[in-house]
């Protein structure tokens, strides 16, 4: 059991993490520790109360060390202050000697500051005395021609007095009023500033918006670079993560780094990208994070203070400066109802009446929901009707929320016939959108998605999605910033990052595909869309309009609209390019990363909860007596013993060929998952599912549809046995039809029951709930329960295996019946205490194990083991010292590094022409996945000497034990675009390249800019490997690319670049 004591350094500050060597004393109590932990995390039962016993004497032995050393006697920290004690991991030939123990970890104070308007607290290194910000009268940095709301002020006093501030406030609350100021301050102390944005649009948009109040801007994206030594340089996150690895000079001069929708740290992709960032930059700069509103802003901002040992401010607010109203519209209903007022009360009767207005027959069945991609699939009149009435209500412009792109599309084409703009909106619509595709050529202005669009932008409706041209989707930004768009069709893209309010939103449905399942939307997406309603200064209230065609339940109804904010939870994982740039970089390891990412962070900070669990797990089994313990034991162990033998009878059971006989309508069957024991439900359907995997046999699976009692707030509309949970005791169950594969079925019951053909409506499905209820009445638990088949007699498994464990059952059986302490007339009680504490030592296993893993440094092993690879491949040597093949990997960012690099050094590219380059490495960066015609020979080759280098990767990869699928590691490398990109290098005109393939237009130009990215980078990896005629070859693909319609997106930053110049 790992120990956490409240600490303190008086004198000698152990909060940075590396330093000499550790204390003697320390490491005694580290290593008594261990060996009462290697003691308490075994499973015998039977020894538990002697080694609970050693435990306390080990803590209290512990607790008299820390008294006997003066620097550490006291707690330091506020409100909470835990430091945890952690073992140094076991070494061997690859750990490296860290020089102390993970002992140092945060203690960080927190402090609440008085504030007026929002919340204010302060995160404070251990050892500093916070001294509160300085009030000027006047902050001269920066004039507003507005008054300053309550957070804006707080965090503008923090920033003149320079110290870090975290924002935390909803959309369109004004954070961005901190990052100007800031700004002006660096201009006025004669700093650098730094402005990273987590997409391109938004560093694009920021950069506009920036050039307009000052005038030593710069742009870095990758695609542009706009006066790169000005004093304000708007960047990606990857551009400042680039710079900070190769020690860019510039960065020397940064005072202030803004890191703009800090919440994108949680992206599971890209996340990463922000905590190298925010850990590798240097202690002296001072950090403006702005974000949505996060419940742990706290949390990150002692993340900060640990790294960086400096104050880090927390100004939060819930305000909105624009309230929200919330409203259901069920389909085919008159009108809209007010679910959730502005002040922010959830109105239950309201959402009721909605509920009925919905017809019953149109409540989906699990049978009607499966397949159904994105929930509820909307009909075109009910749209039509819900537009026309947000208009005449005089609630637009409206942005209208779906879930894929296709929707977007296919639902603004349905309301097109609507007419939402006069003649002088028209007018300027067509003068705004002709000037715009007046850069083009005269064939790309031909182009499907322009000439379809011009119509029904003159009606007033937008499509925004990420399939759209990029000047397409800047026209309709302009046209909807402009309020000349009525109704604007989007993906939820659209609420990330863009400023672009509209006085309504409307969610065509609630449940979404995110890639693996169709679920619910969680709260915080809601927060995100929803917050673009309501304008500043123009609503006196937003509008969010939930569109519903089946009934949900109050309880899913509630999680989503008054559900709280998706906490800031760490996406950190290890990748090669950031091991690699790691050991190039002087005085730091891959190790440094992993001790200081907020993953870790976040893992240490539970441990403080951790251990009180346990020790008030241990003090209960401690208080808990259990009479004649040891005869229990002896009972205990054979009845587990009974029940190890009839699971592996169940398996047999549950084969096809025994049971499929027996598997008629209204037969009862008893449902267990791994988690949840569901009981009895009916049978109403025996199917087979056929499943071709990876190209292998098909394998069949046996899927029954059962008519299953289920808590109603777990139903989601779906089918779902994962997502389902039985029924609490004391709750109105709700039958619902679920599949369940065989292995569920713990019981087969003999006997079968009628239940209603139609089973859509309320009343039929709750007379199936009410025989269920009487054949448990006619058969209680006391008399045996329900009848069951007889797997020998009746089922007639004759297999001798099985007969074997059926006859060992029934003379455990017997040895139990024989047994003294069963026929104790005390024997239910003293069982039922057994129970108990067997209950609660698994769950103190269960504490000791959690304890354990979160002490451990995470991604450890993992880090390791790639680390064999890349000596193994040669990008590096046993003392982690790097190749020329590492420093060339280390160029390479954009795709992956490892089979890039292979490629580099093997001579794929040596022979191919230009085009051929550019058509393999667009394998590397297409996302998209589409139906297409077999590839023609010459490609096919290209792809196959892609996917040799690639199986000898992912061989080195499992041979150095990481998890890895050959099949699915060569197709992520998608080949859908060789034969466009190909025909682009040779000149093509957009028009017809787009005719080569079926994906969207806006999809084809971001998979070439990227491939333009990678190509660049290319050029970087084979200057370094000193390969001039590659580097030649790589530019001149670049050069071949940007022309026309791919890159004229930029034109309109350049035109703005021009006129500074």
């Amino acid at each position: 059991l790992v120990f956490i004591a409240s600490l303190n350094m008086e004198e000698r500050d152990i909060f940075d993490i590396f330093g000499d060597e550790f204390e003697n004393h320390s490491t005694k109590k580290k290593r008594r520790m261990e060996d009462v932990e290697e003691q308490i995390i075994t499973d015998n039962e039977s020894r538990a109360r002697d080694l609970l016993n050693q435990l306390e004497k080990a803590v209290a032995e512990i607790e008299d060390d820390e008294a006997e050393e003066p620097e550490i006697v006291e707690s330091e920290i506020v409100e909470i202050s835990n430091e945890i004690s952690v073992r140094e991991e076991p070494k061997n030939d690859e750990n490296i000697n860290f020089g102390k123990t993970f002992r140092e970890i945060p203690r960080v104070q927190i402090l609440s500051l008085p504030a007026v308007g929002c919340t204010h607290q302060v995160a404070v290194p251990p050892n500093h005395t916070y001294v509160p910000p300085e009030r000027r009268i006047s902050q001269d940095a920066l004039k507003f021609p507005f008054p300053l709301d309550g957070f804006q002020q707080e965090a503008i006093a923090c920033v003149e007095d320079g110290q870090s501030v975290l924002v935390s406030a909803h959309t369109s609350s004004g954070k961005t009023v901190v990052a100007l100021y800031a700004i002006s301050l660096a201009f006025r102390e004669r700093q650098r500033v730094v402005y990273t944005s987590p997409i391109k649009a938004l560093s694009n948009q920021k950069y506009r918006e920036l050039c307009q109040k000052f005038l030593d801007v710069g742009l870095l994206t990758g695609d542009v670079t706009i006066n790169p030594s000005g004093n304000c340089l708007v960047m990606t996150t990857e551009i400042l993560r680039s710079m900070l690895y190769r020690g860019s000079e510039l960065l020397r001069e940064v005072g202030w780094v803004i890191f703009d929708e800090i919440h994108y740290m949680r992206d599971k992709e890209r996340g990463v990208v922000w905590e190298e960032s925010i850990i590798l930059l240097p202690d002296n700069v001072r950090y403006i994070f702005l974000s949505a509103t996060i419940p742990n802003a706290s949390q990150f901002a002692e993340w900060i203070t640990f790294l960086h040992k400096q104050n880090c401010h927390v100004i939060s607010t819930e305000f909105r400066p624009v309230p929200l109203q919330h409203y259901i519209y069920p389909a085919g209903g008159d009108g809209i109802y007010l679910v959730l007022n502005k002040d922010d009360e959830f109105m239950e009767n309201c959402f009721h009446r909605a509920m009925k207005t919905i017809d019953k027959g149109t409540s989906l069945t699990s049978a009607d929901m499966r397949g159904r991609k994105g929930g509820v699939v909307q009909t075109g009149s009910a749209l039509h009707k819900l537009i026309r009435l947000i208009m005449e209500k005089n609630l637009s412009p409206v942005i209208v929320f779906s879930f894929s792109r296709k929707e977007c599309e296919v639902q603004a084409m349905e309301i097109s016939s609507l007419d939402l703009t006069d003649s002088r909106e028209k007018f300027l619509i067509q003068d705004i959108f002709h000037n715009a595709i007046a850069l083009l050529s005269e064939e790309d202005r031909k182009l499907p998605q322009i000439e379809s669009l011009l119509p029904i932008l003159r009606n007033g409706i937008g499509i925004h999605h990420s399939g759209l041209l990029p000047i397409i989707k800047e026209v309709i930004e302009i046209l909807f910033s402009e309020g000349l768009i009525k109704a604007l069709f989007a993906t939820e893209t659209f609420s990330m990052g863009l400023n672009m309010p509209a006085k309504t939103v409307l969610f065509t449905a609630v449940r979404k595909f995110d890639g693996k399942v169709h679920r619910w939307l969680s709260s915080g997406e809601y927060i995100q869309m929803s917050g673009r309603a309501g304008r500043r200064g123009l609503d006196l209230r937003g509008v969010v309009i939930l569109m519903l065609e089946s009934s949900i339940g109050a309880d899913v109804a509630k999680n989503i609209i008054k559900g709280e904010a998706d906490p800031l939870n760490s996406e950190f994982r290890l990748t090669y390019n950031m091991v690699l740039n790691l050991f190039r970089v002087e005085g730091i390891n891959p190790e440094f990363m992993l001790e200081r990412s907020f993953f870790q962070f976040q893992k240490y900070s539970t441990m403080p909860a951790l251990y009180e669990k346990a020790e008030k797990i241990r003090i209960e089994v401690e208080n808990l007596i259990v009479p004649k313990e040891n005869k229990l034991l002896e009972y205990w162990n054979v009845k587990k013993d009974i029940e190890c033998l009839q699971e592996k009878m169940l398996a047999y059971i549950s084969k096809p060929n025994y049971i499929a006989p027996f598997l008629m309508p209204g037969r009862l069957l008893h449902i267990r998952t791994q988690r949840d024991v569901f009981g009895w439900g009916v049978l109403i359907n025996f199917r087979r599912l056929y499943c071709r995997r990876r190209n292998l046999e098909v394998n069949p699976e046996f899927v029954v549809d059962v008519l299953l009692p289920v808590s109603p707030a777990s139903y989601t509309g779906r089918g779902d046995i994962e997502c389902l949970r039985p029924a609490v005791p004391g709750q109105k169950a709700k039958i619902e039809t679920v599949p369940i594969l065989l292995h569920c079925i713990s019981k087969i019951s003999s006997i079968r029951v009628r239940y209603p053909h139609d089973l859509r409506s309320d009343d039929s499905r709750n007379s199936v709930l009410n025989t269920l209820t009487e054949v448990k009445r006619r058969f209680p638990e006391s008399k045996g329960g329900i009848p069951l088949l007889d797997p020998i007699a009746d089922m007639n498994i004759n297999d001798e295996k099985f007969i074997e464990m059926h006859n060992q059952v029934q003379l455990l059986k017997t040895s139990i019946d024989e047994m003294d302490i069963t026929k104790d007339p005390l024997f239910k009680d003293y069982l039922e205490k057994f129970e108990e504490k067997q209950q609660l030592l698994n769950k103190l296993t269960e504490a000791n194990e959690n304890l354990r893993n979160t002490r451990n440094l995470i991604h450890l092993d993992e880090l390791h083991r790639r680390k064999r690879v890349l000596r193994a491949l040669g990008y590096a040597n046993k003392q982690d010292v790097i190749t020329l093949k590492g420093r060339v990997a280390c160029e390479i960012s954009v795709a992956d590094e490892l089979l890039l690099t292979e490629m580099l050094f093997e001579g794929v590219f040596n022979e191919l022409s230009t085009e051929k380059c550019a058509s393999l490495l667009s394998c590397f960066v297409c996302q998209e996945k589409v139906e297409s015609a077999e590839l023609p020979p010459e490609f096919r080759d290209l792809l196959n000497s892609l996917h040799k280098i690639a199986k000898r990767i992912a061989q080195a990869t499992l041979e150095a034990n990481l998890e890895i699928d050959e099949t699915d590691y060569l197709q992520s490398f998608k080949p859908y675009m060789m034969q466009v990109v190909h025909a682009w290098c040779l000149g093509e005109s957009f028009f017809k390249i787009t005719g080569m393939t079926t994906i969207f237009e806006g999809s084809i130009i971001r998979c070439i800019r990227r491939l333009e990215e990678l190509l660049r980078e290319m050029a970087s990896a084979a200057r370094a490997m000193g390969n001039e005629d590659l580097e030649t070859k790589f530019n001149d693909a670049c050069s071949c690319m940007k022309r026309d319609i791919i890159f004229a997106a930029t034109s309109l930053i350049a035109m703005i670049a021009n006129k500074l110049i």
